[in-house]
């Protein structure tokens, strides 16, 4: 068989050598999985109790594919030269890729027998590769701790916080109890600095939602440092304070991943992604949130890609996510934020199939500009859905010489949306336990705000997380909203009616989350507020129920 050296704009050894001088990181494609030491009459030995658990329950068979790379082969490509580090590894590509400074040993490598070819992705630099780090603070993986819940009470989400999953009437599914507890929700970022000593946080870690990190960049071994952008994802979907911020899975458990190297945009990226993948499902989880994606790599500019490489198949990190979706695991990536760049679409792996890939609207429900847009270039509908991910609430940390504390403001990016909606397909598949992953993304898709026209701005829409809860299951005769409010967009007055209950009372805020007007203790069914004295723009209103119960709205005033 004829061996390569594979390069995206370059072929021959001759040229990788000339063109590409700086390469000291390359994938190897091996050929087999022979002489391997697993065996998948033993699935245990690299699959989590979970992770069996939920191939036997849902019949996904456990096949070649899923054994990991054959350790002789990884030993003896150690075995070239000392320097040698194996970065990451595909059990589903059958690929290990590697640190090799020396690049008078790659012909080597390629004529090891089980090596098929071999692509450059990445330079790093030599002597941060071969400084010595402290010892890792890795947290091994765990098996979560489920607590029995005799009563529910509602949630205060505040005044802000609470429209960034009203959109979604998430806090419906809260209210029946499907708060995300027993599910574990896999989180791949670039770092989550001060999440171990910020006290909002502080629940993952007294409650044992935390169930470990892993650091798959080979220079940093402490995912709590070195970034924030995991901080402020992840405080969207964990968070439970109650008057500010609460997340749209607080009961869930959560693994993190740090796949995403901070300082630079290289092709080994796809690499930590596909093995990120594979380490979430080997212990079990159920979703995952990817707030990363790539359409270029300008610090490795060897690897450069077109549109027509958006395709699910071109990228490695696209095959794994489709692949992750495949075996039980509903993946949520966000689509980008290319829409007003030159690029324009959406990126790896958001093109991958059966996967959520996820736009950015506002509480107003439209799209963000700078949302990447579809299709794929192989014509299919993306992104899939749509969440907030315009003046998103979350936490951010700040650091001086006491330590981290924390403030809330706002952020915009595919990479708050992606979080939001993932939270809430864990409580819509807690709510539904005998769905597959497939099946759950197909209820969020069929749920969305154009599900019966999809377009490639936000696909299949906005999706009501409460109305796929309901439409599979008992809740008869559901309907989002049991108030009337009319004229909407209105210019003097507003009117807002119930006719089964009082409206015990009626507020009304601006976008920043201020109170602009209130009524309260109207014993009517009815009521009118005059807006002539409000300037034009989106409000946002809730009303407080005889019963009880809270119904949000959104109005404009022309």
């Amino acid at each position: 068989m004829k061996k390569h050296i594979l390069v995206v704009l370059f072929a021959g050894l001759c040229a990788v050598l000339a063109a590409q001088p700086s390469a000291n990181c390359y994938r190897l494609y091996l050929a087999d999985k022979n002489n391997n030491s697993y065996s998948i009459d033993n699935p245990s030995a690299f699959l989590s109790e979970r992770a069996l658990a939920k191939r036997a329950r849902f019949n996904i068979a456990i096949t070649e594919q899923d054994l990991p790379v054959t350790p002789q082969y990884k030993q003896q490509i150690r075995n070239m030269d000392d320097r040698i580090r194996l970065l990451a590894e595909s059990k589903w590509m059958n690929t290990v890729t590697i640190y090799c400074p020396d690049s008078t040993q790659v012909p080597q490598i390629l004529a090891l027998p089980f090596v098929d070819s071999i692509l450059p992705v990445a330079f790093y630099d030599t002597m941060m590769m071969s400084a010595q780090l402290a010892p890792e603070t890795e947290i091994p993986y765990q098996e979560p701790i489920v607590s029995n819940h005799d009563t529910i009470i509602p949630y205060d989400y505040g005044s802000y916080g609470y429209y960034q999953i009203a959109i979604h009437n998430g806090h419906l599914l809260h209210n029946e109890g499907f708060r995300g507890e027993g599910m574990l929700i896999a989180v791949f970022d670039a770092g989550w600095n001060g999440v171990n000593e910020i006290s909002v946080f502080s629940p993952l870690f007294t409650n044992g939602q935390l169930l470990g990190t892993r650091d798959l960049i080979p220079f940093r071994n402490n995912v709590f440092d070195g970034h924030s952008h995991g901080t402020l994802v992840t405080s969207t979907m964990c968070l439970l304070q109650e008057g500010t911020l609460v997340g749209t899975a607080p009961e869930a458990s959560y693994f993190f991943i740090r796949s995403e190297e901070p300082a630079s945009e290289q092709l080994i990226e796809e690499d930590f992604w596909a093995y990120a993948a594979e380490i979430a499902d080997s212990i079990g989880a159920d979703v995952i949130n990817s707030s990363l994606g790539y359409c270029g790599f300008p610090d490795f500019p060897q690897a450069s890609i077109g549109y027509e490489q958006v395709d699910g198949v071109w990228s490695i990190a696209s095959r794994a996510a489709t692949i992750l979706g495949q075996k039980g695991v509903v993946v949520c990536v966000s689509a980008g934020n290319e829409g007003t760049s030159d690029w324009y679409h959406i990126g790896h792996p958001a093109d991958a199939f059966d996967i959520l890939s996820i736009a950015a609207v506002g509480i107003d429900s439209v799209v963000a500009n700078f949302s990447s847009r579809g299709p794929s270039y192989d014509g299919r509908i993306k992104p899939d859905i749509a969440s907030v991910g315009v003046n998103t609430l979350c936490v951010y940390p700040s650091w001086d010489s006491d330590g981290y504390s924390y403030y809330y403001d706002v952020a915009n990016g595919t990479s708050l949306a992606g979080p939001v909606a993932a939270g809430l397909c864990a409580c819509l598949w807690q709510s539904l336990p005998a769905a597959s992953s497939q099946q759950i993304m197909q209820y969020v898709r069929e749920s969305g705000s154009c599900a019966s026209n999809p377009n490639n701005e936000i696909g299949y829409g906005i999706p009501d997380f409460y109305a796929a809860y309901a439409s599979h299951t008992s809740v008869p005769d559901y309907k989002p909203l049991t108030i009337e409010v009319y004229p909407n967009p209105c210019t003097d007055h507003l009117f807002i009616n119930n006719s089964k209950q009082d409206i015990v009372s009626v507020q009304l805020f601006a976008p920043n989350g201020n109170i602009v007007k209130q009524l309260s203790k109207t014993n009517s069914g009815q009521v009118s507020i005059p807006m002539n004295d409000l300037p034009a723009g989106l409000y946002l209103g809730q009303v407080r129920l005889q019963n009880g119960k809270i119904q949000y709205f959104k109005v404009v005033k022309q």
